[in-house]
């Protein structure tokens, strides 16, 4: 445990934009996840997901939890998929 109050308070500051990143990445991971399952399963519902899931991406991005490049890699690959399936 740190002595210096500066670094205790970086401490807690890091573990709570840890626990914030956390949820925020869990959060879009499963919205990416439902509309792969649904693409997979080439359902109508899938477009309605993409937008969810998009949406989640884009808020992690800017949030900060993902890099812009990386937010965007994920929209297209997940906007490939849905079109393919439909």
């Amino acid at each position: 445990m740190a002595n210096i109050k500066s670094a205790q308070k970086r401490i807690r500051v890091a573990a709570k934009r840890q626990a914030r990143n956390k949820h925020v990445k869990s959060f879009t991971k499963t919205a990416i996840k439902k509309v792969t399952v649904a693409a997979g399963a080439k359902d109508g519902n899938a477009k309605a997901l993409l937008l969810q899931a998009v949406a989640a991406i884009d808020k992690a991005a800017s949030k900060g939890v993902y890099h812009k490049n990386t937010a965007a890699r994920k929209k297209s690959k997940l906007t490939k998929m849905v079109n393919k399936s439909v």
